[in-house]
């Protein structure tokens, strides 16, 4: 999948898209549960956006993991596994930077599910 960005009005307070950023982060220590928490806890239509996104992305992960770990038996897994580790910090660590731009970026490789 090709990664979008869609751009919002940050006229608002500034808060706002550093809650945003911080959702990005927020998904790399608690998987799910930190950036599903902000989107039901949030009213700005931006953070719930970047929540969103990250929401989605750590599912994806979650799937591409489990299929890298079946595939560790034919021995791939073992060079899949770190990959999606690192591609894991440096999708959140772009799209916290994104969102404090007040950009919400899509990840690549995601299909939305939320």
């Amino acid at each position: 999948m090709a990664s979008t960005s869609e751009r919002f009005d940050t006229a608002g307070p500034e808060g706002d898209t550093t809650l945003a950023a911080i959702t990005h982060l927020l998904a790399l220590f608690t998987w799910v549960v930190g950036p599903l928490v902000v989107y039901v806890v949030s009213d700005d239509a931006f953070v719930k956006e970047n929540a969103r996104n990250a929401i989605n992305w750590q599912i994806w992960l979650t799937v591409y993991s489990l299929l890298a770990l079946a595939l560790v038996f034919l021995f791939i897994g073992f060079l899949i596994l770190p990959v999606l580790s690192l591609l894991d910090t440096v999708f959140v660590v772009i799209a916290a930077v994104k969102a404090s731009e007040g950009e919400a970026w899509s990840y690549p490789l995601t299909i939305d599910l939320l």
